[in-house]
């Protein structure tokens, strides 16, 4: 009792002594920032959860209220809280901050609502990484006490898979004459990942089984950012594809490599399901 009692005058020693000082609060037990977003400067976090989960997102407009959609995988939750009431940014930075961060790995701004009295506003993030599609949702919150708050949900969704063998490769060229294949990139990238360089094994396999075959690689797009930049994109993996089939032994005269970007979808642009197959490199038989 004694010794509570010490510490308790100490404390208040400190703080008379130095009323700039702010303590920070610790994080809660067994919390840790997501490995894709730190924090904001001088904050900890207060409440934390990880789990598999469906987020409800913000994704556009409707009626003037946010139309929202429900996002499913790994869910990470975390609240921060602001340990100098001085210092805090505001909603706005907050959001902004954020915002930038994802837009520097090449991701992009889905939505966002900018604060307002009594609201703090909201934003939605998406980016590509690490063979996943990673969605963010950021929202700062606006109460009495001196020192605000935010939350930041973060859920990470397996990128889409497709089975590809040298069999179904040649089965499809020959029926219809063209087969699509969803290889996954990262955002704004051109580097084949593990996925694709499994299908590029049995794209080479395929080719080897029919000497006489001759292929266009073709890159396509959704339609989201600017249509100069999502040719020059598709037309990058698309040669990206071929040259991993030359390598692997394919005599580069059988094979061309264009991008067309956004300009034939197969899907509709204004879903996430439509732009995720719009997103695709196609086989055409020559």
């Amino acid at each position: 009792m004694v010794a509570a009692k010490l510490l308790v005058r100490f404390v208040m020693l400190v703080a008379l002594a130095a009323p700039g000082l702010v303590l920070a609060a610790p994080d809660a037990p067994k919390s840790k920032d997501h490995p894709l977003l730190t924090r904001y400067p001088n904050s900890h976090i207060a409440e934390y959860e990880k789990n598999y989960n469906a987020v409800e997102l913000a994704v556009g407009q409707q009626g003037g209220e946010p139309k929202r959609k429900p996002v499913e995988g790994d869910a990470t939750v975390i609240r921060y809280f602001h340990n100098d009431a001085q210092k805090q940014p505001s909603p706005l930075q907050l959001i902004r901050n954020y915002q930038n961060a994802i837009k520097a790995i090449g991701g992009e701004v889905v939505y966002e609502r900018l604060p307002r009295e009594g609201d703090g506003g909201e934003t939605t993030l998406k980016v590509a990484t690490g063979g996943k599609e990673v969605w963010v949702r950021v929202e700062p919150e606006i109460f009495s006490a001196p020192a605000q708050s935010y939350r930041l949900w973060i859920v990470e969704v397996a990128a889409m898979q497709q089975v590809v063998s040298a069999n179904k490769l040649l089965d499809e060229l020959n029926k219809n004459g063209f087969i699509a294949l969803y290889i996954n990139f990262d955002t704004g990238k051109w580097d084949l990942k593990s996925d694709g360089q499994a299908a590029v094994r049995e794209i080479v396999a395929a080719l080897k089984s029919a000497p006489a075959l001759g292929i266009a690689i073709e890159g396509h797009t959704d339609n989201v950012g600017q249509a100069a930049a999502n040719k020059s994109l598709s037309e990058k993996r698309a040669q990206s594809v071929m040259a991993a089939i030359v390598a692997g032994g394919i005599d580069a005269k059988r094979l061309s490599a264009a991008g067309f970007g956004q300009e034939r979808p197969v899907a509709d642009n204004r879903s996430e399901e439509g732009r995720a197959k719009n997103r695709r490199v196609e086989l055409v038989r020559k």
